[in-house]
């Protein structure tokens, strides 16, 4: 053989000896390693942690708990734009390769070696697949070879399409959101199908940094991740230039509070989240269950937008109070420093009270740093309402400088103006008086913020409010809405209170003499209410208010109980009030109807309470039709007109309150579909400030929900029961007028039976 041909066989010779030994060993190691590979059982059976999930009950998302985060969604449910995204910033060549890409790994490798370390990887889907179900995140050789072998036992064992499906709904993305259904929750508040293409290619831009690189951790960065992916798409075909770059130009709204649902809901999903817990305490948060409440998602809504504004409203009654705390701003060397967003983190964004970091502030103009980057400038009416705060006057800790924490929002002209988060408290719950199902509740006024549960936790004077009931009590012992009591000023020595001498007053000082008390309980005369509570007996009228769910240790026999000086919580004030509303049952308020696990079988199911079973009658019905007439009066002639003004019905029933000092302000009433109660206060009790009643400070938040859910609702009336009869009294010199008694205690001469879709005249 010639010597240059030796030459040329001899490296082919090594080259392929060297080769074959590899092979060798590799087969050896297949043979090995191949066989304990773990089972696909994990796979083939796939039982994620799904979270608890609470909705309302016409199917809305409100609340989700659990470690995890994630909604299983099938392969056919995700749309096409997503899954192109995917595979553009993952793996264009998945429904090509075998499990694992050799020119992705070839490339890898290269570079690992060219670059002395192990800094590139070539994972395909199904080998992320492989390391999210069975192997560590380490980056070693022999880790890579496992992963490997898995991915070709995974291609060999489940379609692509299964495969992909794993994928979409094992993968983090951040903010503990695992799956792609779950992160257009986290991120954008939507379903998959409501994706556009923007927002597809942000969330397949993900998996590389979930922690660090979304949107609500680093959104420079997820926006240039995102680009990135959009530019993939369309270098593969999977959109146009044109969708390309509206996608570029689209703005993305993201979800700062990533605990939000897009329903404001908070404290209703954390009473359901409790209820399922002590039900189910073992896997609550990992079996997958779903927790349907009783709340409707338009009466949530109008509850939560009338108590904001209600709140709103009474906080720009009383001034703006200056900063809301400070940052320093040395190092800060641009409008556009990344720092300022850090600096923002610890401000959450109590939903459109956006924080803001002062920059530069003069008697004219102040510009701030907005969360995502954005400069604002205010000036005019915008920044009217915190001049004061930024002259040199105003206290060094309130005054605006540049450091400053502020909020803004956007007004009704879209500009910009400076608001502030209220210290005042509030909490609006409404029910169904027919079965008690709660239809909304509002806690508080932030969650986030404040999570005591005001409808339910919070015990509160209730003033007026609670007159009612001393009224139903006297009617039982007697009385009548024609009774006269006299309205002037009664004093107690202390030998009679037991304590020291008591001289209570009527809200405005003024006194009528001898009126009916029909027209006492719609001017909320103080001094009638202490009257008849006395005639009544304390101890009648104490073991009487339980019948409407109240305690009677809250409620000590005293006469101060006349002025509600009691304790009370929304809720029981909600229940109370539906016996007068339903015709004189007491039913229960509950707030979740049913429990269902991960199949949609019910685990738990409710049993209410139904007005109409004579088993659960608390007050004569007659008795509940002549409260019922004398509360319609209260919103149409007395302290609560502006109801029936408003809302222009001639249905609604209910009674103000206002409690000594005004420390708490109360309306609580109803329509015979839907019992409301609106409360607010501090939560350290202080005065709320000289004319802020119940009919001024609470008032408004009631028209407001009822005005929304009453809108295509007919007006309706209880039904005039047997033994009730109208006769004409004498009117205090004006003539006869009609009023309602129990026949047993009506006056001799009976004119004819009241119709019962009429409320009575006023008495003067």
């Amino acid at each position: 053989m010639p010597t240059a041909l030796r030459w040329l066989l001899y490296p082919i010779v090594v080259v392929g000896g060297l080769a074959a030994i590899a092979l060798a060993i590799m087969a050896v190691v297949l043979s090995l390693a191949y066989p304990n590979l773990p089972s696909l059982e994990i796979l083939t059976d796939y039982r994620p942690k799904i979270p608890l999930r609470v909705y309302t009950a016409d199917g809305y998302l409100i609340g989700e708990f659990g470690e995890e985060r994630r909604a299983v969604v099938s392969i056919q449910d995700v749309p096409a734009i997503l899954k192109q995204a995917i595979l553009a910033a993952e793996d264009e060549r998945f429904y090509q390769h075998g499990g694992v890409d050799t020119l992705g790994i070839l490339r890898a490798l290269y570079a690992n070696l060219v670059g002395g370390g192990k800094r590139q990887g070539a994972s395909t889907i199904t080998q992320q697949v492989a390391k999210n179900f069975f192997l560590s995140s380490e980056k070693t050789y022999t880790r890579k070879l496992y992963e490997a072998l898995l991915s070709f036992k995974i291609e060999h064992n489940l379609s692509k399409d299964q495969i992909f499906e794993l994928y979409i709904n094992q993968i983090f993305l951040g903010q503990r959101a695992y799956g792609f259904a779950a992160a257009a929750q986290t991120y954008f508040g939507k379903p998959l199908a409501d994706l556009t293409i923007a927002e597809a290619a942000m969330l397949a831009g993900l998996p590389k940094a979930p922690s660090s690189d979304n949107p609500i951790a680093k959104p420079k960065r997820a926006r240039l991740r995102q680009q990135y992916v959009l530019r993939r798409m369309n270098e593969l075909g999977f959109i146009t230039d044109e969708q390309q770059q509206a996608a570029l130009n689209q703005a993305l709204v993201i979800k700062r509070d990533s605990s939000e649902t897009t329903i404001h809901a908070e404290y209703v999903s954390e009473m359901a989240r409790q209820i399922a817990l002590e039900r189910f305490p073992e896997d609550v948060y990992t079996r997958g269950l779903r927790v349907f409440t009783t709340i409707l998602k338009d009466d949530q809504e109008a509850a939560y937008s009338s108590l904001r504004k209600g709140v709103m409203d009474y906080d720009r009654r009383h001034g703006y109070r200056g900063a809301e705390a400070y940052i320093d701003l040395e190092g800060i060397k641009s409008e556009q420093d990344e720092a300022l967003e850090e600096l923002l983190q610890d401000f959450h964004d109590a939903e459109d009270l956006h924080p803001a970091i002062v920059l530069q502030v003069d008697a004219k103009k102040l510009r701030a740093y907005r969360r995502g980057g954005e400069i604002v400038t205010i000036d005019g009416e915008g920044l009217k309402v915190a001049a004061r705060m930024i002259d040199n006057k105003a206290p060094a800790n309130k005054r605006l400088r540049r450091g400053a924490i502020i909020r803004i929002q956007n007004d009704e002209k879209d500009d910009w103006r400076i608001v502030q988060l209220p210290e005042v408290e509030a909490a609006f719950l409404a029910a169904d008086p027919r079965d008690g199902a709660i239809r909304a509740l509002i806690g508080g006024f932030d969650y986030n913020r404040n999570k005591f549960n005001h409808t339910t936790q919070a015990w509160r004077q209730p003033g007026s409010s609670f007159k009612p009931f001393i009224y139903s009590a006297a009617l039982e012992r007697g009385f009548t809405p024609a009774s006269i009591v006299n309205d002037e000023p009664i004093s107690f020595p202390a030998t009679v209170t037991g304590s020291q001498a008591w001289e209570p007053k009527n809200y405005d000082g003024k006194y009528e003499g001898p009126m009916r008390i029909r027209r006492a309980l719609a001017r909320s005369k103080n001094m009638v209410s202490i009257r008849l509570l006395q005639a009544s007996g304390v101890r009648f009228v104490q073991d009487y208010v339980t019948r409407f769910g109240f305690d009677a240790e809250k409620h000590p026999p005293y006469l101060t109980m006349a002025l509600g000086a009691g304790s009370v919580t929304p809720w029981q004030l909600v229940a109370g009030y539906a016996v007068f509303a339903n015709g004189g049952y007491r039913v229960r308020p509950y707030i979740v109807s049913q429990i269902q696990d991960d199949k949609k079988q019910v685990l738990a199911q409710a049993a209410p309470t139904t007005a109409g079973d004579e088993r659960l009658r608390a007050i004569d019905p007659r008795n509940a039709f002549l409260m019922d007439s004398m509360m319609r009066d209260v919103t149409i002639y007395g302290t609560g007109a502006r109801a029936s003004a408003t809302l222009k019905r001639r249905d609604l029933a209910g009674k103000t309150g206002t409690t000594n000092d005004h420390v708490d302000a109360w309306f609580c009433g109803y329509q015979q579909t839907v019992v409301g109660c609106s409360w607010i206060g501090y939560d350290q009790p202080k005065n709320l400030g000289k004319g802020e009643t119940g009919g001024s400070a609470a008032l408004p938040a009631w028209i407001g929900y009822m005005g929304r859910v009453l809108r295509d609702v007919p007006e309706s009336f209880l039904p005039t029961p047997d033994g009730i009869v109208s006769v004409a009294v004498p009117d205090r010199g004006k003539g006869p007028a009609l009023e309602l008694f129990y026949k047993e205690n009506a006056p001799a001469e009976v004119e004819s039976v009241a119709p019962a879709d009429e409320s009575l005249a006023p008495v003067d």
